[in-house]
């Protein structure tokens, strides 16, 4: 895939470095960037960008950037801290979207996660399914809780994620113990490497775990959620029906401390 310019890939600025209004402003071309960048790839697959899901990930920005990105079409957000969405959400709670839960789930936040996502994307242990599978019963929320299991390609201990060999089990569990929960698909974070093309391999994987996976358990599994800022292009041409974008949206973010 060819080097992009940086007007292509947008000004990531750092998020406090502007006021909001221009800030909004930058969000808004970005959104549109990405969305042309989706469309492209799906082209040169011989796909939709109806097909594709884009993710805002909205993880360290305030309700105000969340906003923006909202006024510019965007339906589906990003974020992995319960506590740093709980302190955010009443200032979005009016917005009509679908709040996805990107990072590990503690045991103990389980009841916080379902009362504040419309989805879990990170699915790892099948003790911490159950744990979200009683808070949607004990919620007595009408419709079971969409997850999708987070596997783990490239072997990094500081990621998170089941092992290939132990994805079947996962699953099955879910499917036979969790009827409050509805598996969707997989999702996946591969190696990082400064050449996109690299993560090709660990997406197409990802893929053919999915379809395995199907077939085994009986179950359609709609969703492979994989592609992120640095290489999501790649991810649409091997078949990604999600990809999370944070940094080519709202731009480079400090860590709050």
């Amino acid at each position: 895939m060819p080097t992009r310019s940086v007007e292509e890939r947008g000004n990531f600025g750092v998020l406090e470095s502007r006021p909001m209004a221009a800030h909004s402003d930058a969000i808004v071309q970005n959104i549109a960037r990405v969305r042309e960048r989706i469309a492209r790839a799906a082209e040169r697959a011989g796909r939709t960008a109806g097909e594709i899901t884009l993710v805002a990930i909205s993880k360290t920005c305030p309700a105000e950037a969340i906003r923006a990105a909202y006024e510019a079409g965007v339906r589906h957000f990003g974020e992995n801290r319960v506590q740093e969405f709980e302190a955010k959400s009443e200032k979005v709670r009016d917005l009509d979207v679908a709040w996805h839960m990107i990072g590990h789930v503690q045991s103990n936040k389980a009841r916080k996660v379902v009362e504040l996502f419309s989805s879990v994307d990170s699915m790892d242990r099948l003790s911490i399914a159950g744990k979200l599978d009683g808070a949607v019963a004990e919620s007595a929320a009408p419709e079971p809780l969409p997850v999708l299991i987070e596997v783990k390609l490239g072997g990094e201990a500081s990621k998170s994620g089941v092992e290939q060999m132990g994805l079947a089990q996962l699953a099955e569990g879910i499917v036979r113990s969790c009827p409050n929960l509805l598996l969707r698909g997989l999702m996946t974070i591969p190696p990082y490497a400064d050449d996109p093309r690299r993560a090709r391999p660990h997406f197409e994987k990802l893929r053919q775990l999915r379809d395995q996976l199907s077939a085994t358990i009986g179950l359609a599994l709609p969703v492979l959620s994989m592609g992120m800022t640095h290489d999501f292009e790649v991810a649409v041409e091997e078949g990604a029906t999600e990809v999370r974008i944070g940094t080519a949206i709202f731009g480079e973010r400090r860590t709050p401390q």
